[in-house]
């Protein structure tokens, strides 16, 4: 427990630090790649997602999502690509290989869809190379370019406003 703390306290400042060095510079141009960040407790349903990028006329091996569970006993019995705090250790080091693809992968589109507050969760979404990123938690607004602030329970609404915005900004 005591080490708990100073581990969540040197991942807290490297998230810090990540935001403080951030630089927002959206690219021109369509969306061809996509990565999806989850709170699997809040929003399970991953296949809705795959149904939505779909419609985007998004492939879906150009879009990879990776759920995070607090509880490292029931990402075992979950299918997917999954993360627990387990794979995340000092200074915001990444254990999971999966994890550390999805993080160094350069998406066109990074979709943050969680609004509990969990610092493995925001340790990615700081750390992803993502171009675009797109957030449903309004607490959360230096993490995001766009912040669509929606209910997890309402995907519908959030997908239409994201295509909406994403039409916008002449990225489909």
């Amino acid at each position: 427990m005591f080490l708990k703390r100073f581990k969540d306290k040197s991942n807290q400042k490297y998230v810090n630090k990540l935001l403080r060095e951030r630089e927002v510079f959206i690219k021109d141009g369509e969306i061809k790649t996509v990565g999806v960040l989850l709170n699997a407790y809040e929003f399970a349903e991953v296949e809705v997602f795959h149904d939505f990028l779909r419609g985007l006329d998004i492939q879906q091996a150009r879009t990879r999502i990776v759920s995070f569970v607090s509880d490292a006993k029931a990402s075992k019995e979950l299918w997917g690509a999954y993360f627990n705090p387990d794979h995340i250790g000092w200074n915001g080091k990444i254990s999971h290989p999966d994890l550390q693809i999805f993080v160094d992968t350069d998406y066109d589109l990074l979709l943050c869809f969680y609004k509990e507050s969990h610092l493995e969760l925001d340790l990615i979404a700081a750390e992803s190379k993502a171009n675009l990123k797109v957030g449903i938690s309004r607490d959360k607004s230096e993490f995001f370019d766009l912040i669509i602030d929606v209910p997890t329970h309402d995907f519908k609404t959030f997908g239409s406003e994201l295509t909406k915005y994403l039409n916008v900004l002449n990225k489909l």
